[in-house]
C-alpha cells in the first residue's frame, strides 16, 4: 500500500472540491491494481456533492479506470456531470440551499 497522493484542488459549483489520487494503492501479484481517489468539498465544509451527501467520497477503482476518463480530474468531473442531472441530486442540493428554521 503506497501513501503518496496527487492532489488536486478545484471548485465546481461555487464548492472547493479536493480530489486525491493514488493510481496503485494497492498492487499484488497476481491481483489486480487497486487505485485510491477521494473527494472531499473543502469550503463550504463537507458540503454535499452529487456523489456524496457528506461531501466526502472514498473510492477503490481500477487506475485504468480513470486514466480511460484523461486522469482523476477529468475522471471526478464526469463523475459529477453524470450525477448532478439525476433527481436525487436536485432534491439534495435544494435541500442544501434551503434555510431550516428547526
Amino acid at each position: 500500500m503506497k501513501t503518496d497522493y496527487a492532489i488536486i484542488r478545484k471548485n465546481w459549483n461555487g464548492i472547493e472540491i479536493e480530489i486525491r489520487w493514488n493510481a496503485d494503492y494497492l498492487a499484488f501479484e497476481g491481483c489486480p491494481d487497486m487505485a485510491h481517489l477521494e473527494i472531499e468539498s473543502l469550503f463550504p465544509p463537507r458540503a454535499p456533492l452529487p456523489m456524496t451527501e457528506t461531501g466526502y467520497r472514498s473510492h477503490f477503482i481500477p487506475p485504468q479506470e480513470v486514466e480511460r476518463f484523461g486522469g482523476p480530474e477529468a475522471y471526478v468531473e464526469a463523475w459529477i456531470t453524470e450525477l448532478s442531472g439525476t433527481a436525487a441530486w436536485r432534491q439534495t442540493d435544494d435541500a442544501a440551499r434551503q434555510l431550516a428554521l428547526f
